[in-house]
C-alpha cells in the first residue's frame, strides 16, 4: 500500500473522533513513529510504498486508534518540555499547560542554585512533585536544573513504574544531572516521615469534577485513569486541602509552592491556601487565558 493511501484512509477514518487537521496529525505521528517516516515524505515522494511486514503493524495500530486510544498511548511516548516520556494507561497524558508550571518552577530553582553556589555553599536545590504520575514534571525539572533533588509522591504502584522506567541516562551523563527519587505514599493520609524539607513543592492533582465528564472526549474518558482526574462534586478541592497540609510541613522557610487547578474553581481552590496559613497566593492564567495555577508561599 502506497502511503498517501493509508494515510486517507487513516484520516477518514479518525474523522468522526477528531476534526480533520487533528486527524492528520495523528496519522503522520503514526507513521513516522512506524515507518520513521517525516510530515512531508507522502508530499515529497507520492509514490512511497509501505513495507509489507509493517503493514500489519500500522493496521493494528489504527484499529487501535480508530476506537479512541490515544496516540500517544498506541506508540507509547509523549514530547512535553523537550523531553520524550513514556507513557501507557497508567498515567495520564502530559498536557501542553502543565508546561508553563514546569517552566516557572526550572526558573525558581536555577535562581536558588546561583544564589547557593554564591552565597549558600552549593546546598542543593531540593523539589517535591505530588501526584507525579509519569513523572513528567519531576524528570523535567531535574534534567533542567542538573544537581537538583527531585522527590516524585504517588499512590499508583503502576503510575510509578512508568516514571522510574523512563530513559534518560544519556541526558543524566551529559549534563550531570541527578534522576528523581520515586516514592510510593498517598498524598490523602498524613505526610510519611523522613522526607525532610524542600525548597519547591509542585503538585498536578485530580481536579475534573464528576459532573465535567460530560466535557471530556472519549479518547480521555474511556482510556486516561480516572483516579488521575476526577474528584467528587461533593468535595472537589480534597487534594488541594492535603497539599496544603504537606506544604506546611515540608516547604523550606523560603520555598515557593506552584499548582495547577481546576479553571472553575481557582477562587475557591486560593482560599484553601490561604485558609491553611500562606500570606501570598497567585491565581495565574495559561496561554488560553483560563485559571490553571496557584504559586503560594509563606
Amino acid at each position: 500500500m502506497l502511503l498517501t493511501e493509508f494515510l486517507s484512509s487513516g484520516i477518514s477514518s479518525l474523522e468522526s473522533l477528531y476534526p480533520t487537521a487533528e486527524a492528520r496529525s495523528i496519522m503522520l505521528m503514526l507513521c513516522g513513529h512506524i515507518l520513521g517516516t517525516k510530515s512531508y515524505t507522502h508530499i515529497l515522494e507520492p509514490s512511497f510504498s509501505i513495507d509489507r511486514k509493517k503493514q500489519p503493524v500500522l493496521d493494528e495500530a489504527l484499529a487501535r486508534l480508530t476506537r479512541g486510544e490515544p496516540i500517544q498511548y498506541v506508540i507509547g511516548l509523549t514530547e512535553f518540555c523537550g523531553f520524550t516520556f513514556k507513557v501507557n494507561d497508567n498515567v495520564l497524558i502530559p498536557r501542553p499547560e502543565t508546561e508553563l508550571l514546569c517552566r516557572e518552577a526550572i526558573k525558581i530553582a536555577s535562581r536558588k542554585k546561583r544564589m547557593r553556589g554564591a552565597y549558600g555553599g552549593g546546598k542543593p536545590v531540593r523539589v517535591l512533585d505530588l501526584c507525579t504520575g509519569s513523572g513528567n514534571i519531576a524528570w523535567t525539572v531535574a534534567l533542567s536544573v542538573p544537581g537538583a533533588v527531585v522527590v516524585g509522591i504517588d499512590i499508583s504502584e503502576g503510575a510509578l513504574k512508568v516514571a522510574s522506567g523512563q530513559d534518560f541516562s544519556g541526558e543524566l551523563k551529559d549534563t550531570g544531572a541527578v534522576a528523581p527519587t520515586f516514592i510510593r505514599a498517598d498524598v490523602l493520609a498524613p505526610v510519611p516521615a523522613g522526607l525532610g524539607k524542600f525548597d519547591l513543592i509542585l503538585s498536578n492533582p485530580p481536579y475534573i469534577m464528576e459532573s465535567e465528564k460530560r466535557l471530556l472526549r472519549k479518547n480521555v474518558l474511556d482510556y486516561e485513569p480516572a483516579s488521575a482526574l476526577f474528584v467528587s462534586d461533593e468535595d472537589p478541592l480534597v487534594y488541594y486541602r492535603a497539599i496544603a497540609e504537606w506544604s506546611l510541613d515540608l516547604l523550606d522557610t523560603d520555598g515557593r509552592c506552584l499548582t495547577e487547578i481546576n479553571e472553575c474553581l481557582g477562587k475557591e481552590t486560593m482560599k484553601v491556601f490561604k485558609d491553611a496559613g500562606f500570606t501570598e497566593t497567585d491565581l495565574v492564567r495559561d496561554f488560553y487565558d483560563r485559571n490553571r495555577f496557584i504559586f503560594y508561599t509563606r
